[in-house]
């Protein structure tokens, strides 16, 4: 069974060592390529203001992460690393998101996630579709995924919202047809819980008994030995 994580991460800014912080992180379970319904999110303290610029993207505002856990606390910290095991990692333009991460995590005194960890969906929508705007919104669209519940950039929608465009870029509806390991499971658990009532009795013949003597002495004058009727002993 292939365990990946879709990740994404809300920020002050855009680069962490001007000063920038993780305000949120979600990440969400895959199975097979499926969503498992597991999901990890969490909001952060960042420790410090908040740019109008970065807030307006996010909705995000000082007055309500502070007093959110900081990052390097265990509620959030452990219970990440926990969460993401030893899993591929997915992120649209994965290199701002780890670039976030590791920064955290190092200035936690843990060890950096290693690139060859993560799985770039922007690169990947850029050899699929060269020259055109591969933003996470402009794939959503292209593949008819539905932003409907997305008014803000906020990191647990976006990770959603990305799990279906990995999906699409890995091969779209096509693999959901796929047997996988956990469909066929799923297909066994229903089949064993599905009950099934008493075979229902055939039907009464609709003809009558003159219009099958009829048919009978047709067969008899018309056929004869070269019946298929006669030789089946259905006469």
């Amino acid at each position: 069974m292939a365990r990946e994580i879709v990740l994404d991460t809300e920020t002050t800014g855009f680069d962490p060592k001007q000063g920038h912080r993780l305000v949120e992180i979600a990440c969400v379970e895959l199975e097979d390529f499926l969503p498992t319904g597991r999901h990890f999110h969490c909001y952060i303290d960042p420790e410090r203001d908040m740019p109008p610029e970065a807030e307006k993207v996010h909705g995000l505002s000082a007055s309500f992460l502070k007093g959110k856990p900081k990052f390097a606390e265990a509620v959030i910290c452990e219970a990440f690393l926990e969460f993401i095991a030893d899993s591929p990692l997915i992120a649209h333009n994965a290199g701002f998101d780890r670039a976030f991460i590791n920064w955290e995590l190092e200035k936690a005194g843990r060890a950096a996630l290693p690139e060859p960890r993560w799985i770039d969906t922007l690169g990947m929508a850029q050899k699929r579709f060269p020259g055109m705007y591969n933003s996470l919104d402009a794939l959503c669209k292209r593949f008819n995924i539905s932003l409907a519940e997305r008014e803000k950039h906020g990191a647990l929608i976006d990770t959603r919202l990305l799990a279906g465009v990995y999906l699409e870029l890995r091969g779209g509806r096509e693999r959901r047809l796929e047997l996988t390991p956990q469909i066929l499971r799923t297909a066994v658990a229903l089949a064993k819980n599905t009950e099934y009532g008493a075979r229902p009795r055939p039907l009464a013949p609709r003809s009558t008994d003159d219009e099958r003597a009829a048919h009978v002495e047709f067969v008899r004058a018309n056929l004869k030995d070269k019946a298929l009727w006669l030789k089946m002993g259905l006469e």
